[in-house]
């Protein structure tokens, strides 16, 4: 069996095509038909700046006008672990088998900082920092902004902005790009 790669860099140059491959791939894979919707889930913060990466990458992507997804989580309303609950009910309420994909910050060992992964099933938000929060996603997208292991929260409160900005940039350009080739591909097949 061939290693399949599930993660880029946010310094490779081509970091934002890299990952629309791999988000693109893996949408095809886990079936997504056009009759769901395809919501964006961005979840963190924007009281820390490690977690601050789900709603940057948010306020990014709903300045993309029109976008054929549905943005949830940004600067403005975050969802974070006192809302995401809520949010999810919501979600279920609002739109039937919805596509979600889900993104948030994560920490990691040092080696891993600065790597942003793609991974099939939903994402565990608050695992980072030993919080029990309700999953959620068909597929998740992790920005690795720190070192994980020791003061989960102050190395969250001390994560350089530089970093998220960068991954925030990288993650909306590679969404879009993979939101609109599915849009293509729709528009061939009808």
């Amino acid at each position: 069996m061939l290693f399949e790669k599930n993660r880029v860099h946010v310094d490779d140059k081509r970091a934002a095509v890299i990952l629309h491959s791999i988000i693109y791939k893996q949408i095809l894979k886990l079936n997504y038909r056009p009759d769901r919707e395809l919501i964006i889930l961005c979840i963190g913060t924007d009281r820390s700046t490690g977690d601050s990466l789900g709603p940057l990458t948010g306020t990014l992507l709903c300045k993309l006008t029109p976008f054929p997804a549905t943005i949830i989580g940004n600067i403005d309303n975050p969802v974070h672990a006192t809302n995401l609950e809520e949010v999810i009910e919501l979600i279920f309420e609002k739109y039937k088998n919805p596509f979600i994909i889900a993104v948030d910050a994560g920490l990691g060992k040092q080696s891993s900082v600065g790597y942003i992964d793609v991974k099939k099933g939903p994402l565990q938000p608050g695992t980072g920092v030993n919080k029990k929060l309700p999953e959620i996603g068909d597929m998740h997208i992790t920005g690795l902004v720190n070192v994980g292991g020791y003061m989960e929260y102050l190395v969250l409160q001390s994560t350089r902005l530089s970093i998220v900005m960068k991954m925030a940039e990288v993650i909306k350009d590679a969404i879009k790009l993979s939101v609109l080739a599915l849009k293509e591909e729709r528009s061939v097949i009808d």
